[in-house]
This record gives C-alpha cells, structure tokens and sequence, in this order.
C-alpha cells in the first residue's frame, strides 16, 4: 500500500485499465461463510467472554446414574448444561428481538420470541463489533450460535455469534438506521449545504491513487480547465482501512497550508456492489464530511448509487467525472462569455461616447452663439415683468375696493348718527322708571302682608291669646302626655303675656 501522503497531481497522468480496476483487487468477504461465521471473526463461542466452549464439552450425554442419593442444583444444573451445550452446538434461530439492551462491557442482552415461545439470548462485545446494524426491539432476525446455560439462575440461553435481518440485507438496514439518525441530527438539511466556487484556485482529491477514476477526473480537469493544481491524498476505497483512510484525507485536505489555497474537495471510487461502497455508508466519514471546512463533493459509484455520503455532502456528483465538470466550468465556455461581455462592453461605451458626443455638439452650438441665448433671456424677462404688473395693478384694484367698501360701513355706524335716537330712548326710560318702581314696591307690599297674614293665623302666640297655655318641663322639653311627668315635677307654663312655674300635685288621666 503507498504511503496516505498528499501530493501534487502533474497532468497528464499515464493511461490505466477499466474504472475501478485496482479498487476491486481486494474485495471484501461476504458477511457470512457457508458455515454462518462472520469472515475474519473468531466465533463468539471461542471468545474470552465465553469461557464456556460447546466444542470443548464432550458429545455425548453422560449415562445417569442410579443412586438414591439425590443431586445438588449446581450438580444438576451442570447435567443440563452438559446435555444442551453438546447437543446444541450450532443453532439457527429465527424470531422478533425485544427487551434489546447494550451492557456497559459492550454485551448486548435481548430476548427473541415468536407467538408461542421466547428464549433468552446474549451476544459478547467482539461478535457484536462485526454488526453493520443496530439490533432494536420489534426487528424480525435469524440468529446462528448455540444454547448455554447460565447457571446463577438455571436458565438456558442461545450465545448468539452472527446475526442477519429477516427479510431484508443487515447493510440495508445498517444505511437506513444511519440514514435516519443523521437526518434527524440535520446533517442532510439543505440550510447547511455550501455553495462551490464559481472558478476554484485549487483542488482537493481523496480517492484511490491508481485506477481509471483518478485518470478520468484529471482527464476532465485537463479538457475543460487545464492548469488549475490538484493535490491528491492517497486513500484506500475498500476494505477494512478504507473508513480511516478516507476520513484522514478529508482531516488532511482541511489543515494542509496550500497556495493557492484549497476551494473543493472530491472525495470519491468507481462503482460497485452495497459491500464494495460501504465505507462510504460509514457514520465516522459523514461526521467529518459535516464538519470540513472546505465544500466537499461526494462522487461515488455510479448515477444509480447513493451512499450517507452523498446526503451529507454539499454536492452529490452522478460518477466522479461529472464531480469535476460540477466543480470547475468549461474554460472555452468562459472565454466565450468574457468575448461576448467583452462586445457588449465595447457597444455600450460606443453608444455612451456618441450620446456625449451629441450633448458637446449641441453645447457647443449654443457657446458659438451667445446672443440667441441672451435674446430668450431677454425675451422672458420681458414676459414676466409683464405678468408681474398686471398682477400688482389687480391687486390694488381688488384692496381699493375692499376700503371702499370698509370706510362705507364706518360711516354708517358713526355715533353722531345714533345719539338723538338713543338720547329720546334713555328720556322715556326716565319717564317711565319712577312709575315701574312704585307698582313694584306695591306689588311686593301686597305680597309681604299677605304672607303675614298666613303666618299669623298659623302662630302658637294666636293660640295662647285665647286662654290657652303651653306646659313645658324645667329643660324646655314642651309636655304633650300625662305619662311624660310625675307628682312633685316643675313645669314651666307658657301663657300669651308671660309664664308660671308650678309644681304637678298629682296625675289624673282622662277618662
């Protein structure tokens, strides 16, 4: 493997075979061996957390013995396992997972049951390592390992080494989880998608340093924009190092000092099958990928396939040649542009130079000819001076008649006109006051003794006058009951000239 060392890419490279070529010289094993075993794994079974090996057991179960003595649990607890454990070697089991728990030590834990049984099970942290997909409750599985038994509790269980989805491939369900979980972290949202450089200084690579994609996007580079730089990091595309390569380029190709600078980065392989593209599914890839810097281009397999990196990316490219075509213009295109912006430029100042010329010439006329213009001057200065007499002569007329009028008004309301006829009016008044007076004063006489009158008639005094008297207590309070006094009480008697005060001898009630 070549050194993952950046370098600069000279133009043009040599030709290569097929697209895809060196990238597929190592293709990755299939999931499972004939035999269920996940290639390049040891079985869960010859783990260090399974101490508890079926193929070191013996084979056959052992003969029971006749004796009156009876077990112990742990004695019979180890019979069974003996008996499960060597006759369950290797198992296929097909069910639904739930209760789906990740123990701190990395163990996953789950339960797996159809509609009349369950079973527990366990798979050790090295066999889970090797899972494209997350086990989660509710997802039908066939899991292949073999039965123990977990002797605290004396319960048996399946030690599970591989595991498939029902019905549907283990890297499918791996992209869509990762799919989902991303787009909800908002890594695919199209507020975060960056523009690419109109025309970049400088271009970024990470792909497979040898093959026919390399050589065809420097092909493109060289067709439609020859002389922009490109620096090429070096990465695997498949395999087991591919996900660290490809991450590393992009790391690299963000912290690299360049002149000019970096502007885009493609990163991208040939086609392939769902296994030959996988590390472009990988999560740690996306993350980075979110997080450079420097717009980033996925151009990955082919227009039909789509990888995490394609959604994470700022731009999706069909196959990586399309990805430099998307990332630099057609320099011929350009010069035809700045050629037809060049003509357009050049008619537009024609035109603005002849539109000058015209206003100069036509200054210039009027320069030559100064008593035209003095003349219109004149002319007009004439006119308003014209317009500004008639203006003040019907001013004057209109204030003329407004005095005139005025001063009419004055006259008719002089006080010498208006003194014989107010001087008549005030001596019938005088005339006329003395008697008002004396019809008043005798109207109100007439009043005053008719109130009199009825005051009179309505006095307590008229009523003492006639004999009677008004019999008071010594506080003034006036006595209206035999009940309000008692032998021996003084009273006050109020008569018409005067009162007596008198003691009460005795209280006789009416009868």
């Amino acid at each position: 493997m070549p050194p993952r060392i950046p370098f600069q890419v000279e133009l043009p490279l040599p030709e290569v075979g097929d697209s895809g070529e060196s990238e597929s010289r190592n293709p990755p094993q299939p999931p499972f061996d004939k035999e269920g075993n996940r290639s390049g794994e040891i079985s869960a079974s010859a783990t260090e957390e399974d101490p508890q090996n079926p193929s070191e057991q013996p084979s056959k179960t052992p003969q029971k013995k006749r004796s009156d003595k009876p077990l112990t649990v742990s004695q019979l607890t180890r019979q069974i396992r003996m008996a499960l454990e060597g006759e369950f070697r290797s198992v296929w089991v097909a069910g639904e997972l739930s209760n789906v728990s990740r123990a701190a030590s990395g163990h996953i834990y789950f339960t797996l049951r159809d509609e009349e049984s369950q079973v527990s099970g366990v798979m050790f942290r090295r066999a889970v390592a090797g899972l494209p997909f997350q086990p989660v409750d509710g997802l039908e599985v066939v899991v292949r390992g073999h039965l123990s038994v977990y002797a605290p509790r004396g319960v048996y269980q399946v030690n599970a080494s591989a595991m498939e989805p029902k019905g549907v491939g283990a890297l499918q369900l791996a992209f869509e989880q990762l799919r989902d979980k991303l787009a909800k972290e908002g890594l695919f949202d199209k507020s975060r998608k960056r523009p690419l450089p109109f025309l970049p200084r400088h271009i970024g690579i990470v792909t497979s340093p040898t093959g026919a994609v390399i050589h065809d996007m420097l092909t493109v580079l060289r067709r439609r924009f020859p002389g922009i730089p490109v620096t090429l990091f070096p990465a695997v595309v498949q395999g087991n190092q591919a996900v660290p390569a490809l991450v590393e380029g992009v790391r690299v190709l963000n912290t690299i000092s360049r002149t000019p600078p970096l502007d885009v980065i493609i990163v991208g392989r040939g086609g392939g099958s769902m296994e030959d593209l996988w590390a472009f599914n990988d999560e740690r890839l996306a993350r980075v990928l979110a997080d450079s810097r420097i717009p980033v281009i996925s151009a990955v397999g082919h227009e039909t396939d789509f990888t995490i990196a394609d959604f994470v990316a700022d731009l999706r490219a069909p196959t990586p040649s399309a990805a430099m075509e998307l990332a630099i213009p057609e320099r011929l295109e350009l010069e035809a542009s700045v050629q037809e912006w060049g003509m357009r430029l050049q008619r537009g100042m024609q035109q603005q130079l002849r539109s000058c010329r015209d206003h100069l010439i036509q200054a210039k006329r009027q320069l030559s000819s100064p008593e035209t213009g003095i003349r219109q001057f004149q002319q007009r200065v004439d006119d308003l001076d014209l317009r500004l007499r008639e203006r003040l002569r019907a001013r004057l007329d209109r204030t003329r008649f407004a005095l005139e009028e005025s001063a009419t008004r004055l006259r008719l309301l002089q006080p010498s006109r208006q003194f014989p006829e107010l001087r008549n009016r005030v001596m019938a008044l005088q005339q006329q006051l003395p008697k008002l007076v004396k019809q008043r004063l005798q109207a109100q006489q007439a009043q005053i003794e008719q109130h009199t009158g009825r005051l009179d008639s309505l006095s307590p005094l008229r009523t003492l006058g006639r004999g009677y008297g008004m019999a008071t207590t010594t506080e003034g309070k006036v006595i209206k009951s035999h009940t309000q006094v008692q032998p021996g009480d003084e009273l006050a008697l109020r008569l018409a000239d005067g009162t007596l005060h008198t003691t009460v001898q005795r209280v006789e009630p009416r009868p």
